[in-house]
């Protein structure tokens, strides 16, 4: 039976599979880790115990979706030298400095500090804290930057040499790879999605507890910011879409033709189609309901500007337009939902009624996952539309895969997914159990053992070692909801 199972389908199956769960987790921890130093730093500002509380309420969550996300990014790793060994050895010289990079800032900087952000509130200044969380955030944010170069450049590819055995080289300057066409409006786009994503799943958390206690300070401030981010951030995030779009007519036309479902050109104004089936063995979307022109006007702010359609490129080279199609407009739907929460809190805001509109507590509940639904359509968009290029124009995904058999891939596969549902659903589950405690006063934060973190090497500190002296210690305080 796997026999007769396609190696390649199956590999990039399970390449879409890890990548698609690994992406969920450092979507919420680059905007929980910036939403974590704001409250700090808020606390130190203020004075306000509610924002240390919220701070230790989220930090245990923020603990357990990075540990998820590391561990979820290392198996991306090692498929590309399973699974993808060609693409690994001809565009390993570019790719692997970059990924290095990745680790020699991003990883190190995350690595140095999260203990003490976890576990040194008291055993170091509250200012050597902050300036620990804000090393964490700004890990999370190096990280993207370098894996949004490493993707970008397959979107975009420059500044590369073609060395006698076939593999891509770095040009005269590295200047060119890392600062690609597409890298600078991906990263700003990712980046707000990030921040979208913890806005939202912050402001579910605030509103379900404010559908249980309308007076509960903590759900009123953490619901509070949330939809200030979605209101500020979710225009910005719209019209840094725009431009990305923008850019990818510019640099890969056959993407924005299977996203706009552009089958034939249109030399007078091409329409906009909302909604419709495409048909790729007709060429054409069926049942279509458009805007005349409309699209001619985004894409080159002219009602009457031609757009090129897909009949001007050989079929072989055109992307699967039904599954981009449709997976932009769930992405630029969500964007435009999270545009109404935004906007809805501020008519609520405006009336003095921010906390006591329970239809709007609802649906932001609704929308607590959305910024996770519209990453992953992007994401779809972005790498599907790139088809049938693993780098764009230079290395089809057909010639990039390892020659493996199919019965191979399909065992890993199903391992694959048997692990990361049990892991990963169980890491879910907790973090949903910890959103579903109220936060309070007095928030415990991060549970430690009786003498402090587990050491594998060293001696074991006495209290005299101890910086926070007995009162520090999770045994001379009393416990409240440990986790």
């Amino acid at each position: 039976m796997l026999e007769n199972l396609d190696a390649l389908l199956l590999a990039r199956i399970q390449f879409a599979f890890t990548v698609s769960f690994h992406f969920f987790f450092p979507a919420f921890s680059i905007g929980l880790a910036s939403y974590l130093a704001v409250l700090e730093g808020l606390w130190l500002k203020t004075g306000k115990p509610v924002y240390l509380d919220l701070f230790k309420y989220w930090l245990k969550i923020f603990a357990i979706a990075f540990a998820m996300g590391v561990v979820s990014g290392i198996v991306m790793s090692y498929q590309f030298g399973t699974n993808w060994s060609v693409f690994s050895d001809v565009a390993g010289p570019i790719l692997g400095p970059l990924m290095a990079y990745e680790v020699l800032t991003a990883f190190f900087l995350e690595a140095g500090f999260l203990g003490v952000m976890l576990f040194g509130m008291n055993k170091v200044g509250k200012k050597l804290h902050f300036a620990a969380t804000l090393m964490v955030a700004l890990g999370t944010f190096v990280s993207a930057f370098w894996i949004l170069s490493v993707n970008s450049w397959m979107q975009t590819p420059t500044g590369y040499e073609i060395a006698a055995n076939g593999q891509y080289m770095p040009g005269p300057s590295w200047w060119a790879i890392v600062f690609n066409p597409s890298f600078p409006y991906r990263l700003v786009h990712t980046v707000m999605a990030a921040y979208l994503t913890t806005a939202f799943v912050v402001g579910a958390v605030g509103a379900w507890h404010l559908l249980k206690d309308r007076a509960n300070p903590h759900a009123r401030k953490m619901f509070s910011m949330a939809m200030w981010m979605a209101a500020i951030v979710t225009p910005l995030q719209i019209f840094a879409g725009d431009m990305h779009g923008l850019n990818t007519l510019e640099h890969q036309p056959a993407k924005v033709m299977a996203m706009e479902g552009h089958y034939q050109s249109h030399p007078d104004g091409a329409p906009l189609i909302l909604f419709g089936i495409p048909d790729s063995e007709a060429k054409t979307v069926r049942y279509a309901i458009e805007i005349p022109k409309a699209s001619s006007f985004i894409l080159k702010h002219d009602w009457d500007a031609p757009l090129a359609g897909l009949d001007t490129i050989p079929d072989d080279e055109e992307p699967p337009v039904g599954m981009v199609f449709w997976s932009f407009r769930v992405m630029v739907g969500i964007g435009f939902a999270m545009l109404g929460i935004g906007l809805w809190s501020l008519w609520g805001r405006v009336r003095g009624r921010l906390y006591d509109m329970p239809w709007l507590h609802r649906a932001a509940v609704l929308m607590g996952p959305s910024g996770f639904a519209a990453v992953l359509a992007g994401w779809i968009t972005t790498e599907v539309g790139r088809q049938p290029y693993v780098i764009y124009g230079l290395l089809r995904t057909a010639d990039a895969a390892s020659p493996l058999d199919a019965p191979a891939v399909a065992a890993s596969l199903l391992a694959f997914i048997l692990v990361y549902f049990t892991v990963f659903g169980i890491g879910v589950w907790y973090i949903l159990k910890l959103m579903g405690k109220a936060p309070h006063a007095g928030e415990y934060g991060v549970k430690r053992g009786d003498t402090g973190p587990i050491r594998t090497a060293g001696i074991t500190p006495g209290l005299t070692q101890n910086p926070g002296g007995e009162e520090a210690l999770p045994s001379a305080r009393p416990e409240k909801e440990p986790v």
